[in-house]
């Protein structure tokens, strides 16, 4: 299998808000994390409720309250593990406010961090 992905994942949970409309066109809202955050896709962990592969969603990190980054992206794989569901989504629209905002932000805060001490065993 090709890799398909277009840049480096940055593992960083972030909270988010997934919005789409389920099969008889009620709107689902569900709240949860990234995952990891790439340029132009994510993975995202949802507790409840998962979209369908192929559905349409509008993503939203809410990291930043005060400027929270809303997103239009593809489902493209799902990961339907009982304990920790998780859907894999493609940037459709909004990409440049997710670079500059999510994927930027995510490679900041990691670079920030201090790595673990290292505990003896």
């Amino acid at each position: 299998m090709d890799e398909r992905r277009s840049g480096a994942r940055h593992v960083i949970s972030f909270p988010i808000r997934v919005r789409w409309r389920d099969d008889r066109g009620k709107e689902v809202v569900e709240e949860g994390l990234t995952e990891n955050v790439g340029p132009t896709g994510t993975l995202v962990y949802l507790p409840r409720l998962l979209p369908g592969v192929g559905s349409k969603v509008q993503l939203t990190v809410t990291e930043n309250p005060d400027d929270e980054v809303t997103v239009t992206a593809s489902v493209i794989r799902l990961e339907r593990n009982a304990a920790h569901p998780q859907a894999a989504l493609q940037l459709e629209e909004g990409m440049r406010a997710w670079k500059k905002k999510v994927w930027e932000l995510a490679a900041a805060t990691i670079a920030e961090q201090e790595p673990d001490d290292l505990d003896d065993w």
